[in-house]
């Protein structure tokens, strides 16, 4: 494919290393295209697996190995993706895509601050947003996966066509439904200094359980999400309305004793994380528009949180 960079010539065989190296491209294309790290880091074992299952001669006839692992584990997430609409419609409660972990607090602090961004550090940050994933859910498979390899690996039509099995013409059309979708939640986000001095002022206002503090943050018509998988206690429903979702979080702390909340960039954007016992219990994700928090997602179940405790 040729976003991927020509092999060296005259090798006698692929290079181990330059095999290996493709390991964080890969898991993090399956990511975006499953929203589950755990599943990503599956599809990459078994992509490798195919890889070394090929006689030598095989695997020295390719002429792009980058290109042909991109290929197989592409198709292995679309098979899945078909299978996990049915997983998930089965779920208990509301499923979210699963946090990258991440240990860095994240920095700025006030609406106005000049931006520290930490998406700057990978440029693909944007694209693995929980806003993002979240909307990346509502499409077909075809769908994203023809948007994730053209509009974020760019990849072109022609190498996503091969992959997804439908003519250049038609990935066309899937990635332009798909950017269709996605384009207001990127209009909508504000600049991340902007955005982490929200958070840090819900996060106050939420110690203080000044529940005219927390209206006075969110939309109107927030609305706050819990995925407890049926393992933990979560709202089995989406929680609507800025009152709502303040005396819901302020019920939370009369609820919960030695729980620690930290600032924590989740999926590339300033989040809160809880902590009792030194252990992860949940992980919150923000999206801010204005001057206002319009989404508020919370990850509780634990097999989704688990690599945040280990990382």
């Amino acid at each position: 494919m040729s976003s991927q960079p020509e092999p060296g010539h005259g090798r006698s065989e692929p290079d181990l290393s330059s095999i290996m190296d493709e390991r964080r491209r890969l898991t993090g294309l399956a990511y975006r295209l499953l929203g589950s790290l755990t599943e990503a880091e599956d599809v990459v074992q078994e992509t490798y697996a195919r890889w070394y299952a090929m006689p030598r001669h095989q695997q020295e006839a390719i002429e792009n190995p980058g290109a042909w692992l991109t290929r197989v584990a592409s198709r292995i997430c679309l098979d899945l993706l078909g299978s996990a609409r049915v997983r998930r419609e089965r779920y208990v409660g509301e499923w979210l895509p699963e946090p990258l972990p991440e240990r860095t607090e994240w920095l700025g602090g006030g609406p106005g601050d000049n931006p520290v961004d930490p998406a700057d550090r990978v440029s693909l940050d944007e694209s693995v947003t929980m806003a993002f994933l979240v909307v990346l859910e509502s499409m077909t498979p075809a769908e994203r996966v023809a948007f994730v390899l053209h509009d974020v690996f760019r990849y072109s039509f022609a190498e996503v066509a091969e992959i997804v099995g439908r003519t250049p013409g038609a990935c066309r059309t899937l990635a332009s439904s798909a950017r269709r979708r996605i384009r207001a939640a990127r209009a909508s986000a504000a600049p991340t200094a902007w955005h982490a001095g929200i958070v840090r002022e819900f996060k106050r206002a939420w110690a203080a359980k000044d529940i005219e503090a927390l209206v006075n943050l969110l939309d109107p018509n927030a609305t706050a999400t819990g995925d407890g998988g049926g393992i933990v206690s979560a709202s089995p429903r989406p929680v609507v309305g800025a009152e709502r979702i303040a005396r819901f979080f302020v019920g939370l702390t009369a609820k919960t004793v030695d729980m620690t909340i930290l600032e924590r960039t989740v999926n590339g954007r300033p989040g809160l994380v809880a902590q009792r016992d030194g252990v992860v219990v949940a992980v919150y994700a923000f999206h801010v528009a204005g001057d206002r928090i319009t989404r508020i997602w919370a990850i509780l179940n634990p097999d989704k949180i688990r690599h945040w405790t280990a990382n």
